[in-house]
């Protein structure tokens, strides 16, 4: 009879001894669940004790014209396809305006790879937020972006990341890594740049001091192996520069997309990838449990097993902040207060952060505007 891995692997992390390759995988094999869970949750309380932040700010999605053809992404449009848009600076400040006069922290800027925008147009829409609105932290473009800038302008990655800094450039996403495993890759985002490039991007990104995130996409064609080996990239990665905040998770929603015949991950294996990224990424220091692609109870649930982060667009409250899940179809509406409460549930404590995880405090009177603000429909991108 053979004895579940997971306790001697329990013993690993209590220790502090940093996980293996075998280790991970062998913590996506097990069955025992609540164990796993309780595991992770007992590394992210010595971290963070009760505290579960959360994040008031808005998705701005510049425009949803894309020339690749990714195929778990329902969000892209080409060229003259019905619902193809592209903002106007003018247009994307009208959209952030109410959003920043209601309280929010950050922009969250994230796009498609438009075939002939040029880069200064994206130069052009930070320079406008940051004139509008000075003091906004500006979360904008992914490594894949800014990969894509590199390939219409012919500078060199440090000149691209100069130039959008000059603009107003505050930090970087995690999108667009998906899964690192080229196999996969080239069945899901065979256009998109390979992994060691997104790497190398996002080390370059750090090296010029500005801090990013990172994300995997699961519960598509990967294996627990594919996902073992991309946390363990984002690793050694952050033991070279100490750039990346923090490591999302992103649950594949299949809808509409090439891959709508998968059924994508259950809640069981969300709560096991929350846990196994808490207990191998020793090195960063948050995990999010993303709302908006998790649902509410599930993302809520991850709170106990490794995440200390409920993240999701949370656009200065109001009775009903709308924001789209993964398909760009259906609407998830959460207020601020709905926010603090599943923390509160939870029996954690709920904080207010900034982009950089500085307690945000507020005013009793402006987080009362805060939850009477009332604002339109948004659309919705991940990372």
């Amino acid at each position: 009879m053979t004895t579940d891995p997971i306790f001697r692997i329990a013993d690993k992390a209590r220790a502090g001894e940093r996980l293996s390759f075998d280790d991970g995988v062998a913590l996506f094999e097990t069955q025992n669940v609540a164990f796993l869970g309780h595991l992770a949750n007992t590394v992210r309380q010595s971290r963070h004790g009760r505290v579960a932040y959360y994040n008031v700010n808005h998705h701005l999605n510049p425009t949803n014209v894309c020339y690749w053809d990714c195929t778990f992404c329902s969000f892209y449009r080409k060229p003259g396809d019905e619902g193809a848009y592209t903002y106007t600076i003018e247009q994307a400040v009208a959209e952030i305006r109410p959003y920043y006069e209601a309280g929010i922290t950050e922009v969250h800027i994230v796009g498609g790879l438009h075939p002939t925008l040029k880069f200064d147009y994206y130069l052009d829409l930070l320079r406008g937020l940051k004139q509008a609105f000075p003091g906004l932290h500006l979360k904008a473009f992914t490594m894949v972006e800014l990969d894509h800038f590199k390939r219409i302008t012919r500078l060199s990655d440090d000149e691209v990341i100069e130039r959008l800094r000059e603009a107003g450039l505050d930090s970087c996403p995690g999108g667009g890594a998906e899964i690192f495993a080229e196999p996969v890759r080239e069945k899901i985002c065979r256009h998109k740049c390979d992994s060691q490039r997104w790497l190398d991007m996002a080390r370059a990104v750090h090296r010029k001091g500005i801090r990013s995130n990172a994300t995997m996409l699961y519960g598509h064609i990967e294996s627990y192996a594919d996902r073992v080996d991309h946390m363990l990239r984002l690793r050694d990665l952050q033991d070279e520069t100490g750039g990346f905040q923090c490591f999302i998770p992103l649950a594949f929603y299949p809808e509409q997309t090439e891959l709508a015949h998968l059924p994508g991950p259950t809640a069981v294996d969300s709560l096991k990838t929350i846990a196994v990224s808490r207990l191998m990424l020793d090195n960063f220091e948050h995990i999010k449990a993303y709302w908006v692609m998790l649902g509410r109870q599930t993302a809520q649930m991850a709170l106990h097993f490794g995440a200390d982060d409920l993240d999701g667009t949370v656009s200065g409250g109001g009775p009903l902040v709308e924001t789209y899940s993964a398909d760009g179809r259906d609407r998830c509406m959460t207020t601020r207060e709905e926010v603090v409460s599943l923390i509160r549930d939870a029996g954690l404590e709920p904080v207010e952060r900034d982009t950089l995880y500085r307690p945000v405090v507020r005013e009793p009177r402006l987080v009362a505007a805060l939850d009477d603000a009332k604002h339109q429909p948004i659309l919705h991108a991940v990372g």
